[in-house]
């Protein structure tokens, strides 16, 4: 028997120093990841969540701890490298608000994240959360042996009843060949309770493939597959629905974190005990709101109000 624990989430994942493109071709300097984005999303919308990652033991690093602290982000679980440094990315916007990503990442130290002395006590330690949230991101940065250890800790876990949420977020320069990502994405779509997709990532991998194809290869029960166009198709125990977004009411000016922020308000919203439907909605009005500003994170002020739905009790609270 188990006592109440604080924290519901674990977010695993990297985040990186972010330089993006101002005026005069100077850069303004700020940390992002899609698992921290979708971090920061879900404190702010008043869920317990602690990042799991790696840094280094330099003054960035330190930075990036005390930011996400202030957020209301657990750090216990951000193990620190001695004479590591985080990685690095630039984003360039065109006129539409599309953004393009450079990476400088080889030698992060998120990367050995698996194979570090306190890896074991990490996972360990998932099956204390009502929710593990990683991306397919999270897989390609800690190659083969390392994504090994963390499926096999997750279905661990999943035995104790924690669910597991994965997000389908591709970047092909992250994978050394399709046909391994491919086989990656199977094991994630088996092993997960809520996969979190979209056409645009799956399509790179399974080309000319309708939408009704995708969902039929993901076998996870709860399913969010995002659309070309402005809506998502759900499939969940109670059957399938779409989800239209509500026309947006300011110009595009970043689709940086639309996906990220549209899964912290999906699983915020699951977890306060809205269905799926419920649940979409609420992520589309915040990923609505997000790309409206420049960056992954908006500032506090932006955030839309927050709703009250009934708490879910929580799984490992009754345990």
């Amino acid at each position: 028997m188990r006592g109440a624990v604080m924290t519901r989430v674990a977010s695993i994942g990297e985040c990186m120093i972010e330089l993006k493109q101002a005026q005069g071709g100077l850069y303004s300097r700020g940390y992002g990841g899609d698992t921290l984005n979708t971090a920061v999303y879900l404190a702010r919308l008043g869920v317990d969540v602690d990042y799991v990652t790696a840094l280094g033991d330099d003054p960035l690093s330190d930075e990036m701890v005390a930011a996400w602290t202030a957020e209301g982000i657990g750090t216990k679980r951000v193990a620190r490298l001695a004479g590591k440094l985080p990685g690095l990315y630039v984003i360039q916007t065109d006129d539409r608000g599309e953004r393009r990503f450079f990476h400088w990442r080889e030698s992060a130290a998120a990367r050995s994240l698996m194979d570090l002395p306190e890896t074991d006590d990490i996972l360990n330690s998932l099956a204390s959360y009502d929710v593990v949230y990683l991306s397919a991101i999270t897989l390609s940065i800690l190659g083969e042996d390392g994504r090994g250890r963390l499926m096999a800790a997750l279905k661990r876990s999943r035995l104790l009843g924690t669910r597991f949420a994965f997000d389908t977020n591709f970047r092909a320069r992250g994978w050394p060949d399709l046909d391994i990502a491919r086989r990656v994405f199977s094991e994630a779509f088996e092993a997960a309770d809520i996969v979190l997709a979209s056409t645009e990532d799956l399509l790179p991998l399974y080309p000319g493939e309708s939408h009704t194809a995708l969902m039929a290869r993901i076998s996870s029960p709860e399913l969010v597959l995002k659309l070309a166009e402005p809506n998502c198709a759900l499939r969940f125990a109670g059957g399938s629905h779409e989800v239209k977004a509500e026309p947006l009411t300011k110009p595009v000016v970043d689709t940086t974190a639309a996906g990220d922020s549209f899964a912290a308000a999906y699983i915020a919203a699951r977890l306060g005990g809205a269905d799926p439907v419920k649940a979409a909605r609420a992520g589309h009005r915040l990923a609505g709101v997000v790309v409206g500003y420049p960056g992954a994170i908006i500032p506090r002020y932006a955030m839309p109000p927050r709703k009250s739905p009934r708490p879910a009790p929580s799984r490992k609270a009754s345990q």
